[in-house]
């Protein structure tokens, strides 16, 4: 190991795999006009694939640690009581669909909650005095959860309660969220559209809202806050076959200057991998070598503007295994590891002049803000 090198503490729970949404074509209801049903994109073998690669490749570097479910109280700093309430019975009866993608069964609160419980101790451990990078390996994700509404496979706002479980607690005074997920965060941006404690920047395909009701944010540029908020919630709309190099140009362009700015004690990173390059629900061609540059750029921005406090929280990726190629890659870049293992559908060129011209406008619309 060298002296850069970091243990990785795992937070996991096997009720992560009891969560089950409704089959059908692809993420759609079943109609009947196919031959076959087709398991939900987001499928246990997902986190599966995850914990094995990591035990195997990165083994006598992690440490796993179990999670406790999170409590009512940890939920309802971010959560309508009346909304988790209501999701509750709602599994309890059954589950079934709750909007056009987005479903659960009788164990999916059960699951939620161990998952924002598993974000809230990546976090505590952040804060504290152990060593090692946090990464809470869970599921259902949570990004895309408003206060009040489940939507794009998720219940409750990981990140966004482990954020405010930091603020209340007095651990943390300002919080960073930067969210690479292929899909706009936009259930965290809605928790803190108003405050300015914390700053959340997403990095997301210009995918604009994929169902008014249950998702009405945008993504667009012109959504950067309100009130105290203006100007602390970034979004960085990028275009189809955005890859490593893109990437790359967009942390070193925006993300890393604007939270070297804002001086947050903690950097949350919602850590989904669908901008890869198989990715059954992206447009975007990272790499693995990409994600490992992701990770590592995650690590030394924590490092230095954030008094070294960083934790990962798993959100999409669902290609089942380019999504275990590409969290390892995160992780590898984020601990200093070289496992030496390749990306076995690193097949696509990416389409970096049209990144490049996307990130020129987005930098200017920022700059209003941040010295950009």
């Amino acid at each position: 190991m060298s002296e850069l090198s970091r243990e990785l503490t795992v937070f996991w729970d096997d009720r992560f795999l009891d969560h089950e949404p409704p089959s059908g074509e692809f993420e759609a209801e079943w109609t009947g006009r196919l031959a076959v049903e087709e398991p939900h994109p987001d499928r246990p073998e997902r986190v599966e694939n995850v914990r094995h690669i990591v035990e195997h490749e990165l083994g006598e570097h992690v440490a796993w640690a179990g999670v406790e479910p999170a409590s009512i109280e940890a939920l309802t700093r971010v959560h309508d009581r009346s909304y988790v309430e209501a999701f509750e019975a709602f599994c309890a009866d059954g589950g079934g669909r709750m909007t056009a993608e987005t479903g659960a069964n009788e164990a999916s609160y059960e699951a939620a909650r161990c998952a924002t419980g598993g974000a809230i101790a990546a976090a505590e451990h952040a804060l504290s005095e152990e060593t090692g990078v946090p990464y809470a390996l869970v599921r259902p994700s949570g990004h895309h959860a408003q206060p009040a509404q489940a939507d794009g496979f998720c219940f409750f706002n990981n990140v966004a309660v482990a954020a405010e479980h930091a603020l209340s607690k007095g651990s943390a005074d300002r919080v960073a969220i930067l969210d690479w997920d292929v899909h706009h965060g936009n259930g965290t941006q809605d928790c803190f559209y108003d405050r300015d404690d914390v700053l959340f920047v997403s990095l997301h395909n210009d995918h604009w809202s994929w169902d008014p009701e249950a998702h009405p944010q945008t993504g667009d540029l012109d959504e950067d806050g309100e009130g105290p908020g203006e100007g602390y919630n970034l979004n960085v709309p990028l275009p189809p076959g955005t890859g490593d190099r893109g990437y790359r140009e967009t942390v070193d362009r925006l993300v890393e200057p604007v939270v070297a700015e804002f001086g947050p004690d903690l950097l949350l990173v919602s850590a989904g991998q669908d901008p890869g390059t198989v990715d059954p629900l992206g447009r975007n061609v990272v790499t693995k070598a990409g994600f490992e540059t992701l990770g590592r750029r995650a690590r030394g921005i924590a490092d230095d503007h954030a008094d070294g406090n960083l934790a990962l929280v798993q959100e999409g990726g669902y290609q089942i295994s380019h999504l275990a190629y590409a969290t390892l890659g995160v992780l590898e870049g984020a601990i200093g590891i070289e496992t030496g293992v390749d990306d076995p559908m690193a097949w696509l060129d990416e389409d970096v002049d049209s990144t490049r011209r996307r990130l020129d406008d987005v930098v200017d619309y920022h700059a209003a803000h941040w010295s950009l």
